[in-house]
Parts: structure tokens; sequence; C-alpha cells
């Protein structure tokens, strides 16, 4: 199941787990799209891989299966 990270390990811009700007690799590494694109150019710069949109998760499932809370920062992304 997907972790749901809750913010962009570029900036640090919270992504609730109904965001439509939530992108993650393969690994779950999670940015947000703006980062994706003006920042990363669309390459991961934890594995090398791309990037797709986060699945939202429904609401009415958040209960059982909450998002993680475990926040990972990078400031670091913005000068590769």
């Amino acid at each position: 199941m997907l972790e749901l990270r809750p913010n962009c390990e570029c900036c640090d811009r919270d992504l609730p787990p109904d965001s439509a700007d939530a992108r993650i690799c393969t690994f779950e590494c999670t940015f947000c799209a703006d980062c994706v694109d003006n920042v990363l150019q669309g390459v991961c710069p934890n594995c090398g891989g791309n990037f797709v949109a986060r699945p939202i998760r429904p609401a009415s499932k958040l209960g059982k299966n909450p998002p993680s809370q475990k926040r990972v920062f990078n400031p670091d992304c913005r000068k590769n």
C-alpha cells in the first residue's frame, strides 16, 4: 500500500492525501508537480526514475489506511 507521504521532498510543500499535485517514483519518493517539472526535469534525484501522478486514496479509506506522517525533506535537491 502506498505511504502517501505528506510533503514534497524538494521544497517541503504540503501534499495532502487528496492533492492532485503530488508525484511519485517507483520507490514512492514524493515531490510536487512544480518541482518535478521545473527543478528535477522529470527525473527522480534519489533513484533516477521517472514520475507519475500519485493516486488519490478515497477519504472513506483514510481512517483504516491513514497517510504517512513522516516528512522527508532534502533542500539540496534544488542544487542538482
